[in-house]
């Protein structure tokens, strides 16, 4: 794709404030400490993410792109790592996670929330651009508008080359089928759950043994065995523990971790997911959590209809956070 616009011309992107300072980073990687007032001569694009968060890691490999075509022609990629779950607070997480994504331009690390708070920001991702002046000129929250936001690059940085980049994205990296997608992300601690199907509904931060209702709804989720939910995690007690989840995506995914090793088998209506597993379990359905990070569960090919994934935990100690679909 080669827009076609007039070489040089910004006056189509408005002037939406200016871009705050990073003084309420925790720290940084890649990079000493910026300021707004350093990047100044620079056009700077700013990132908000969390490691585990889906959206961001879809929209991770034209933000990498971007720093590396546009890095020597004055732009200034700036990630801002605000930490959704408590773990993602922990700098070698956050360190190894940000090695494993190839995120190697800098990266505030916001775990008070000041700098979210300094950009008035709601959301991850999140994209804002500035210009050599300082001043915001386009943002975009959310996935997509890729090619949007480059010509608004292209434009800041008058640059005569107007060629779009290609990517080639990792398997979760790779967009949703938004066409086919029916259910929304949920969690699975008790803050924020929705549709908990257990028939003895929850039980808040103490053990407890649940069981599976006779029949679960679209998007509907329930536990099986010795369980404990927790504000954000629940956690298994016991090997064997289940959890089963009717979902209508292409893709399932899920954040997941363990202080060790926990084995689990995933089966998708009751049979194992073949041709349909995602990058971190193999086609009869076994996986191994260990860090806690997002997981790649299935990734369906042919037709998307609703299909219930049954996930049983080999070791005790395995934690769940949330489930993503794509």
């Amino acid at each position: 794709m080669s827009p076609h616009w007039l070489h040089g011309e910004t006056s189509r992107l408005p002037v939406e404030g200016t871009l705050p300072d990073f003084g309420g980073a925790t720290g940084w990687l890649n990079s000493p400490p910026l300021t707004a007032e350093g990047l100044r001569g620079k056009v700077v694009l700013v990132n908000f993410w969390t490691y585990t968060c889906v959206n961001w890691l879809r929209q991770l490999p034209y933000v990498r792109a971007w720093a590396d075509k546009y890095t020597e022609k004055g732009l200034v990629v700036v990630g801002v790592h605000t930490p959704e779950f408590g773990f993602e607070h922990d700098l070698d997480n956050v360190r190894r996670e940000s090695h494993g994504d190839r995120v190697d331009y800098p990266v505030a690390l916001d775990n008070d929330y000041a700098v979210w708070r300094a950009f008035d920001n709601h959301y991850w991702p999140a994209l804002y651009l500035a210009d050599a002046d300082g001043k915001i000129r386009y943002h975009h929250f959310g996935e997509g508008e890729y090619s949007r936001t480059e010509m608004a690059i292209q434009r800041l940085l008058d640059d005569p080359d107007r060629e779009i980049v290609e990517v080639a994205p990792r398997p979760v990296e790779v967009s949703a089928d938004w066409s086919t997608l029916r259910s929304p992300e949920n969690y699975t601690g008790y803050e924020r759950t929705e549709r908990f199907s257990s028939p003895d509904g929850i039980v808040f931060g103490k053990p407890h043994r649940y069981d599976a209702p006779d029949r679960l709804g679209l998007n509907d989720w329930a536990l099986v065995g010795d369980w404990t939910m927790g504000e954000q995690a629940t956690t298994a007690n016991a090997a064997g523990g289940r959890l089963v989840y009717r979902f209508h995506a292409r893709d399932l995914n899920a954040v997941m971790g363990a202080a060790t090793p926990v084995r689990f088998q995933l089966l998708l209506d009751g049979a194992p997911p073949a041709e349909a597993h995602g990058a971190d379990l193999d086609a009869d359905g076994f996986g191994t959590i260990g860090d806690r990070r997002l997981y790649q569960l299935l990734r369906q090919p042919g037709r998307i209809a609703d299909r219930t994934a049954e996930i049983t935990f080999l070791d005790p100690g395995a934690e769940t956070y949330s489930f993503t679909f794509g």
